[in-house]
């Protein structure tokens, strides 16, 4: 076997990947370049100053895995990957311990004005009296947002005597419990704590997380640190947050506009910033290295792997039995955390009918990539999404008979969420036509489309009328409605496909209106 390293990898992930195969290294290739030699070889490494092109992906003829040391993939065309069948592979947990430790790093510093000190002593001036700090001992850390990193720094932070608590509205309370940390509400952590670090993706539902009415909550003297994604916090309320006193230190690797050179931040007092350098230690490249070219190896042997960021391949007899059923699992998923949500301890899947005949294995892990995929802001695949719910202490069962009532195939996804459990089902209309046949206690059969308002209400006249008036004044086309109910003038439930999506604050206003109980917004893609 060939393995092409291109851009520079450290000493330890070379000689890994020499142990398995030959390996030829080069730098700085154009794709032109790379297509005139790339034919030959079983596996491609890079990093991020190679750009891996679909003409490159499809000169490849013998590729099995393409390899990127590093978390992100923007420089790879990943669907053309996938359609080639071409693993991708990289390394999301090889900074784990570097951004940890950055965001410790930049507590410590935050709290005993560590970088204007010494700028004032090396620029000649002895001035004790003005950098009085506050100890770490007895205050409390919030951590929003509890994944690998957010674990790591909230052991640490214990280490120095602090109390933690933590919000994630997708992790369960006991697995909070275990790294140390009380779970608690999110505006209660905006209230209790001291010092409050960020460790959560960025994506559109999180922008500006922090802004003028959270800092609002918070105590007088508060101090933030984020080492996670530039956009979670407000920027311009937290600068005049500062400005105020309201807030006494951030501590700022990221930012929402990168170089910030002109941003106002870097100008105020008690504000520790840093370009972005939560990865950048020595050991996070040998991590990220090691990490890749082990997967690149188990990979090219056929061994599972656990960081591809896109579907392998199944074996042909299978796929073509379960593939029908694929789109249909992953919007019961994706269908279920949009309308329920929760921090997910157990998931049960019924198979009934004809579906019950085939491996199911491959369809839990689909429902299970439609159920992770809206709750973390990474790929999830066939790959790694049981090792994810694993991870998360997340529970998962499967029971099958082929003897059902009235559908020729039936899928029911039972989800355990804190206290509460919830059910949806689903099923398959000649192998093609997927419909969600139940929601909760609601029997119901809807016609799954890109955009969809799902509302409880009580059954009573006038209330169906007063939603489509509301739609219609707002420019909201409705394409189709389907409604359930469990018995006449009770609750009841209905589902709206409408033909764009609708925002926050409609949806919020839709849920004012007499007789409407609860609204969730619901945005499919690519389930069908």
């Amino acid at each position: 076997m060939k393995i092409l390293v291109s851009d520079p990898l450290t000493p330890e992930g070379v000689t890994l990947l020499q142990q398995h195969a030959r390996v030829d290294q080069v730098n700085g290739l154009n794709e032109a370049e790379l297509v005139a030699i790339i034919g030959s070889y079983d596996a491609l490494v890079v990093r991020s100053g190679t750009r891996v092109t679909a003409p490159v992906i499809d000169a490849g003829k013998k590729l099995k895995v393409i390899g990127r040391a590093g978390v992100g993939v923007d420089n790879i065309d990943v669907n053309r990957a996938t359609e080639r069948g071409i693993i991708v592979i990289n390394a999301p947990e090889g900074n784990t311990i570097s951004t940890a430790e950055h965001t410790i790093a930049m507590l410590t510093s935050l709290a005993r004005n560590i970088p204007e000190a010494h700028s004032t002593l090396k620029a000649g001036r002895w001035e004790r009296n003005r950098f009085m700090g506050v100890e770490l001992n007895k205050k409390m850390l919030g951590i929003v947002g509890l994944g690998r990193v957010g674990g790591e720094v909230a052991k640490r932070a214990r280490a120095m005597g602090m109390s933690v608590i933590a919000y994630d509205p997708y992790i369960d309370s006991e697995q909070v419990e275990k790294v140390g940390a009380a779970p608690v509400p999110l505006e209660e952590l905006f209230r209790s704590a001291d010092f409050i670090t960020l460790h959560l993706p960025y994506n559109k539902s999180l922008h500006h997380l922090i802004g003028a009415a959270e800092i609002a909550m918070m105590k007088p003297g508060v101090r933030l640190i984020n080492c996670a994604r530039g956009g979670l916090i407000d920027e311009n309320a937290l600068y005049q947050a500062l400005v105020e006193g309201k807030v006494a230190g951030a501590a700022l690797d990221v930012f929402e506009s990168e170089p910030p050179l002109e941003n106002p931040l870097l100008g105020l007092p008690g504000v520790v910033v840093t370009p972005h350098l939560g990865a950048s230690t020595m050991e996070a490249q040998v991590n990220v290295a090691v990490q890749v070219a082990e997967q690149v190896v188990f990979a090219l042997r056929g061994e599972p792997v656990v960081s591809a960021v896109n579907v392998p391949v199944m074996l042909p007899e299978v796929l073509a039995e379960v593939k029908p059923f694929l789109p249909l699992m992953r919007l019961l998923g994706s269908f279920y955390m949009q309308i329920f949500g929760g921090q997910i301890k157990e998931i049960e899947l019924y198979y009934g009918g004809a579906i019950a005949e085939h491996p199911v294995a491959p369809l839990t892990t689909t429902c299970l990539i439609g159920l992770l995929s809206f709750i973390l802001n990474e790929q999830v695949n066939f790959v790694n999404a049981p090792h994810i719910a694993r991870s998360r202490g997340i529970r998962v069962r499967e029971a099958v008979s082929k003897n059902i009532e009235n559908f020729t195939n039936l899928v029911v996804l039972t989800v355990k969420a804190g206290k509460e459990t919830h059910t949806l089902g689903g099923t398959l209309f000649n192998r093609t036509d997927m419909r969600i046949v139940r929601i909760g206690d609601y029997r119901i059969e809807v016609v799954p489309s890109k955009f969809m308002i799902v509302a409880t209400y009580i059954d009573k006249p006038g209330v169906i009328g007063r939603v489509g008036t509301f739609l219609g004044n707002n420019n909201i086309n409705i394409a189709g409605m389907q409604v359930g109910r469990r018995s006449i003038g009770g609750e009841a439930v209905m589902v709206l496909q409408v033909d764009e999506p609708i925002s926050p604050v409609l949806l919020a206003q839709l849920e004012q209106l007499e007789g409407i109980l609860t609204t969730r917004f619901v945005q499919l893609h690519n389930e069908k």
